[in-house]
């Protein structure tokens, strides 16, 4: 660019004597942050008017840029028309925010600069720190969290680029930030925050240069295609078990996350968050040395940290029960005085109980479970968990690291207990309610995936012995221990047992009821089983799969309340079944025929058939003679859907091919036995 201005042919014609003009970066190109691919947008600004010599000078510049294949996207104005211009729309307010001076006159610039802050930004800050808060809001909503995400978009979605873009905005509006160093000379950041901010940045725009050239072109959205790729080309090794694909996401979405807290937690710091708040009268703390201010939770002193520990704990049961957030000076506190939270503190009963009524408590907007895991007092509690911590599971399934999983998980079995909540099934309430002590069950909601922290070919296995140790050391009973432990070894077992065999053979529950064996227990593995279900995405959840458990539960429930396949009420049922539809037939020789074939019926089809329905079925038997199928359509309750009995020649594949006629025909199958 100052190799054209020097040598231009235009220059001359332009007379920047009496209409100076620059040439100005703006946007990642004025931040000097410019990776391989990205737009390179210029401001080219002129002191009082726009003259028709500056297509000219357009094309000697920006042409030759295209010629080379790079995108180049300019704008040609005043300063009065780029003042202006960002009054009526923020979104041209900023990249002049990151404007910068590539070359001519730079007086021009810098009136550009004092013009906006003084006659927009100085008086309109906080409209559009606002504005810029809710578009930073929206384009989470639309591009959703990368911390978590299977293809995290590295610039938009939320923990991306755009969430420090917007720190330094807000920043330069309030606070007139010159460079992001300024963050830490400001007391925006402490000394640590800003080496691991810039730490992260770092790693996210060496991804993304990379990505850049994998692809040949600017792309922000990490593919599934490219992650192997990419983990390869930056030397990732084999870790703790971990794949070195599963490595590199677990990096990258552990600096993501820092950089998602940092936004979060500059805009609560100066009253522009999404949950900054005001103070809500009546509301008192049940500790001295805990306090509350503009909506916040605060330590009266760090003195008073130092004499009681426990209050690292009790300030986030306080945030649970006053639904307040905590502010941030208390969470650096908590950072600070975390190592206090010894082997001797995590352990004592005082701790256990309040951890216990945060487990316990519906998850409130910002998440206290979270909140303890992002100050680190979480692994302190816990030491077993920081093994989990941005773990990442490489497939279609899991949405989250194995961490938020777990928080996940302990918050949906919470709303099991709430009128309307729980999935809209109100028999996860109902058997919620049922179970006499539900920490245990809390317990084994936070621990149940803790196995996938350690190399382990059965992490359920390895769990359970995590688990119980884990009991053990909060000061529990071994009974109670080995509840939590066997609910961790099968929370998989009851979902494998129901997508994996016929649900309709009583063996099924009798298999179901002679591992589990006490009621109290299958109650409780059943609703882990539905929480982790529901916690790990929508592939691994839908009404087909509810219906399963539900009624795999249901039949193992009555096995163990009534016996073991409860066999002489069931005996008796299939009997005086027989003797019902014998009664039927008048014919001898017509009674024998269905007696013969009684011997060739399965015995879930005796019990759980109506003797009409037995009946009808027979007919369409002696009708089939040497069609290849009959069937037989009934309407049901509801006028969208139909009951179809089909009476075939079994041959190989008939069930799928009956199954696939339906859904190429557009006919949702809701049940089939």
């Amino acid at each position: 660019f100052r190799a054209r201005f020097e040598k231009s042919m235009v220059g001359p014609c332009l007379r920047i004597d009496a209409n100076p003009y620059a040439i100005i970066a703006l946007g990642g190109y004025g931040r000097e942050e410019q990776c391989v691919h990205s737009d390179v947008d210029l401001l080219f600004l002129f002191q009082k008017y726009v003259p028709k010599e500056a297509e000219a000078l357009i094309q000697e510049v920006v042409y030759p840029l295209w010629d080379i294949g790079l995108e180049v996207g300019y704008a040609v104005r005043t300063v009065n028309e780029s003042l202006g211009m960002c009054r009526k729309d923020y979104e041209v307010l900023t990249p002049l925010l990151d404007a910068r001076l590539v070359c001519g006159m730079s007086p021009v610039f810098l009136d550009l600069m004092e013009t906006v802050r003084g006659k927009l930004l100085s008086k309109h800050g906080d409209d559009i720190v606002r504005w810029l808060v809710e578009m930073n809001q929206d384009r989470h909503r639309r591009f959703g969290d990368s911390t978590y995400l299977l293809e995290p978009n590295l610039k938009e979605g939320q923990g991306g680029l755009r969430d420090y873009h917007t720190i330094l905005w807000i920043a330069r509006i309030k606070l007139n930030l010159a460079q992001p160093r300024d963050l830490e000379y400001l007391g925006c950041l402490s000394h640590r925050e800003f080496e691991s901010l810039f730490n992260a940045l770092s790693f996210i725009w060496d991804v993304r240069n990379r990505l850049h050239l994998m692809a040949g072109r600017k792309m922000d959205q990490l593919l599934f295609e490219n992650q192997i790729n990419l983990s390869d080309m930056m030397r990732f090794k084999r870790k703790n078990d971990q794949e070195p694909v599963e490595v590199f996401l677990s990096v990258l979405h552990t600096k993501m996350e820092f950089i998602k807290q940092q936004q979060l937690i500059f805009s609560d710091e100066l009253g522009f968050g999404k949950r900054s708040r005001r103070q809500k009268a009546g509301k008192l703390t049940k500790y001295p040395d805990v306090a509350i201010e503009n909506g916040s939770l605060y330590f009266s002193s760090s003195e008073a940290i130092l004499r009681s520990p426990e209050l690292l704990m009790r300030i986030f049961e306080e945030s649970m029960r006053l639904k307040i957030p905590i502010r941030v000076e208390a969470k650096r506190l908590i950072e600070e005085f975390a190592y206090l939270f010894d082997e001797e503190y995590a352990a004592s009963p005082t701790v256990i109980r309040s951890f216990e009524r945060i487990l316990a408590a519906p998850a409130v907007g910002f998440g206290v479970l979270k909140e303890m895991l992002n100050t680190g007092l979480l692994v302190r509690l816990i030491p077993e968990f920081n093994g989990v911590v941005n773990r990442i599971q490489y497939d279609a399934y899991h949405l989250y690291p194995v961490d938020l999983h777990l928080i996940r998980t302990v918050q949906t079995m919470s709303r099991f207990g709430l009128e309307g909540e729980g999935g809209d099934d109100p028999i996860y309430r109902q058997v919620f309610r049922e179970i006499k002590n539900r920490s245990l069950l809390f317990w084994a909601a936070f621990l149940h995936d803790i196995g996938k922290g350690e190399a382990s070919a059965d992490h359920a296995e390895k769990g359970a012995e995590i688990a119980g140790n884990v009991m053990i050391s909060k000061g529990y009973s071994l009974s109670d221990a080995d509840t939590v432990s066997f609910l961790v070894r099968e929370h998989l077992f009851l979902m494998k047992t129901a997508t994996r065999r016929d649900i309709q053979d009583e063996e099924t529950a009798v298999f179901c009821a002679r591992r589990i064996r006490d009621i109290e227990k299958l109650k409780m593995l059943y609703l882990l089983t539905v929480a982790d279900s529901m916690a790990t995405g929508p592939k691994a959840w839908s009404s087909w799969a509810a219906a399963l458990m539900r009624d795999l539960f249901l039949k193992t429930l009555q096995v163990l309340e009534k016996g073991e396949l409860a066999t002489q009420e069931v005996v008796e049922k299939i009997e005086m079944k027989k003797t019902t539809i014998l009664g039927s037939i008048p014919d001898t020789k017509k009674k024998k025929q269905m007696e013969a074939l009684f011997q060739m019926m399965p015995p879930r089809y005796l019990i759980y058939s109506p003797a009409q329905d037995i009946i009808e079925h027979e007919q369409m038997y002696r009708s089939l003679g040497e069609k290849h199928f009959i069937w037989k359509v009934v309407k049901g309750k509801d006028p969208a859907t139909r009951t179809i009995v089909i009476c075939a020649k079994d041959r190989p594949g008939l069930f799928s091919r009956i199954a696939g006629v339906f859904t190429l025909n557009g006919i949702d199958i809701l049940d089939a036995q």
